[in-house]
């Protein structure tokens, strides 16, 4: 599918999809977009553990898994982060992404290569407490059980890809979490969130980022 870069409003890369008018991330910005969902709501209600394991659906640009590697460096806690992407970026399009730059990241460069160029599905070792396992497969055929503190659902939206905001997906989600895990997402739909729901989460709207005026937040 064509890809089209372009700069939002912070300064960092996304991706327009011209066949689906999507983008990757919100052209108010994909750094402050993912600081505020993925980070505030996810990550930070996490930092007293000692350990934390996370699922990313929807790799993406590594933006996520980035930034999760950037804040740990304050708290120090060993992570071990499973990302699962149908289509992965090549080196091309990984080439032209800007965020060490935006982030003033630039001695942790060789991490976020590190991050794109390791082997797909097995587990690697990106720093002494950060592990990262790459699974190229479908959102549907998620099977795991009772695995993960967090999940960042980032999946394209539900007006392009409506079969991955649904109850058979959040049954997936659910049993993969832990008990009071967590699951947060950028999208605040009420359709999004009546599925969260009938999947037994407890889902909540949250204020949303730049542009966007809601999210949600689910626990188990």
């Amino acid at each position: 599918m064509k890809k089209e870069f372009f700069i939002t409003a912070d300064g960092s890369t996304s991706i327009h999809l011209p066949k689906w008018n999507e983008q990757y991330h919100s052209k108010h910005g994909a750094i402050q977009e993912a600081y505020h969902v993925f980070i505030k709501a996810g990550f930070n209600q996490f930092i007293n553990k000692e350990k934390i394991s996370i699922l990313e659906v929807g790799f993406g640009t590594g933006l996520n898994c980035f930034i999760t590697f950037l804040e740990n460096n304050k708290h120090n806690l060993n992570i071990s982060y499973v990302a699962i992407e149908a289509f992965p970026l090549n080196k091309e399009e990984i080439l032209r992404l800007n965020y060490v730059n935006q982030l003033k990241a630039s001695k942790f460069e060789s991490i976020f290569k590190k991050i794109h160029t390791t082997s797909w599905e097995i587990e690697n070792n990106i720093s002494k407490n950060f592990s990262l396992t790459k699974a190229n497969k479908d959102f549907k055929d998620i099977l795991y059980k009772n695995k993960f503190d967090l999940i960042y659902f980032d999946p394209f939206g539900a007006r392009v890809q409506p079969e991955l905001w649904t109850k058979i997906i959040f049954d997936k989600m659910y049993k993969a979490l832990k008990t009071n895990g967590v699951l947060v997402t950028y999208s605040s739909k009420g359709s999004v969130r009546r599925a969260m729901i009938d999947s037994k989460f407890i889902a909540k709207k949250l204020p949303g980022p730049i542009g966007k005026r809601e999210m949600l937040q689910a626990i188990k």
